[in-house]
């Protein structure tokens, strides 16, 4: 499997540190896009990889699998030419799909030209529960209860405070740098108005803390989950790097586990 980046960041460089100086993946990273000449290049030096500024020209380079590790604004920009050019794709910013009907959009192209999307857990689990128990409709209500310390949300105070409390559709509007685990969450589970999401601010811990409940007849679900930040971004859970390193590691697998 010859593998492709759209990034040239934390995440970028992350990945070919495990998949190509470890060996943590059945391929190889051989290409990376991106419009940061200056990092690109360093990459392209360290980790013998083809680096390009040119969209067509790196989707045209022998890879079958992208990773798109951008900003939410820039991945809107890219992922339909990533389809189109009938590479299978793995999505870090989830929060590209806020707008739903693109979602819908994506998935079509994906079925008109043999390809996957991969939606990684991000810095959560569960997922594969919320999938199991709206198998059949009986999903009944799902909850976020996301704590974070100043330092992640680019902010300063002295005092815990609930910043949001509302629908994952009303989150995307006001916290748009985050809100992937909320949406990850509403795709898997009832949709962004049914999905309910608490953003707290606490200044007492250093981890961020995403706290999951759901409830339906298959009976009820409480997942806490306490991420350690990456070392390179603060801002950035480990366990979501992690969590595309996973996708890399097992879509060539014949056997997989859970949904």
């Amino acid at each position: 499997m010859n593998i492709g980046i759209i990034g040239t960041g934390n995440i970028a460089t992350y990945l070919l540190e495990q998949v190509n100086e470890k060996g943590m993946a059945d391929g190889r990273i051989t290409a990376v896009f991106g419009r940061n000449a200056e990092a690109g290049t360093r990459l392209e030096e360290r980790f013998d990889i083809e680096f390009h500024t040119n969209l067509h020209e790196f989707l045209s380079a022998s890879i079958d699998t992208v990773v798109e590790a951008v900003t939410v604004d820039a991945a809107r920009l890219f992922l339909k030419q990533v389809t189109e050019h009938k590479k299978d794709l793995i999505i870090s910013s989830i929060g590209v799909f806020k707008d739903f009907a693109f979602l819908d959009e994506l998935t079509g192209l994906a079925e008109a030209n043999g390809t996957k999307v991969y939606l990684p857990s991000g810095a959560i689990g569960g997922l594969d529960v919320l999938q199991s128990a709206r198998a059949l409709g009986g999903l009944e209500s799902v909850r976020l209860t996301t704590r974070k310390s100043p330092k992640s949300l680019g902010m300063e105070t002295d005092r815990e405070q609930v910043l949001f409390d509302g629908t994952a559709f009303d989150a995307v509007g006001e916290f748009p740098k985050n809100i992937n685990v909320a949406l990850v969450l509403a795709i898997a589970g009832i949709g962004v108005h049914e999905t309910k999401v608490r953003i707290i601010v606490d200044p007492q811990i250093e981890r961020n803390t995403h706290t999951i409940e759901a409830q339906g007849n298959f009976g009820k679900m409480r997942l806490q989950v306490e991420n350690n930040p990456m070392a390179a971004n603060p801002k950035t859970s480990l366990l979501a790097a992690l969590s595309i390193l996973s996708v890399l590691q097992n879509k060539g697998k014949a056997l997989r586990i859970g949904s």
